[in-house]
């Protein structure tokens, strides 16, 4: 019952919206940091890889719980997006005191086009359909372990992978500039008077996102990281 509510009211569909980009903001930051084990060195990365990869089932459970939030994130996005034009918009929990941006205006196709990128990404390094060739030679360093370190090396030194992912990361960074300040509105965390400095976090902490992710590529490119 309290489900039903939820998918057919507005209010409760924007907060699926709210709670489930809450949960992605907090993997991005997660998965940030993990990266951030390229520049420890081969042993750091790839002890961490081993520690996710002893996950076993349950790292697969994750990975799909994942894409189902990310899945019912940008579906409720599209369907409130559509319901917005095809009748007055529907409020905040609390004011809206968000002007539209091109960032507000384009959040679901930014999120369709992040989600693709998420497929790919996935189909790279965890499924290794995309350069196949590094996993058929079954990479290990000196312990046994999977070499998760050189096989990102060997992915970010492919210029157009590179490209591709910071092109996406920049994207990522447009989405999060509007998606923190929705979330915090739509849980009802800000007021008129804070909101402007929640405007300056928010484009602050896309910015640090965007500058986390894409260091690693730019990094193995001019050779910082080999």
């Amino acid at each position: 019952m309290i489900l039903k509510r939820l998918v057919t009211s507005s209010v409760g569909r924007k907060t699926i919206v709210a709670v489930t980009g809450l949960l992605l903001i907090l993997f991005i930051i997660a998965h940030m940091l993990g990266n951030w084990n390229m520049f420890l060195g081969p042993d750091a990365m790839n002890s961490y890889a081993e520690k996710l990869q002893s996950l076993g089932g349950l790292l697969w459970i994750a990975r799909i719980g994942l894409i189902v939030i990310f899945v019912l994130h940008i579906f409720f996005t599209i369907q409130l997006n559509i319901e917005n034009k095809q009748a007055r918009p529907i409020p905040y929990k609390k004011k809206d005191y968000v002007r539209a941006t091109l960032t507000s205006r384009t959040m679901a196709i930014s999120g369709l086009l992040i989600l693709a990128f998420v497929i790919y990404h996935l189909l790279h390094y965890t499924l290794g359909i995309v350069q196949p060739e590094t996993f058929k030679a079954n990479l290990t360093d000196s312990l046994g372990r999977p070499d998760v370190y050189m096989m990102v090396i060997y992915g970010f030194r492919n210029p157009l992978i590179s490209l591709s992912y910071i092109i996406a990361m920049l994207l990522l960074a447009m989405h999060l500039d509007h998606a923190v300040q929705s979330v915090f509105q739509t849980l009802g965390w800000t007021t008129k008077n804070i909101f402007p400095k929640l405007i300056r976090f928010s484009r602050a902490f896309a910015i640090f996102i965007f500058i986390g992710y894409t260091i690693i590529p730019l990094s193995v490119m001019l050779g910082i990281i080999k």
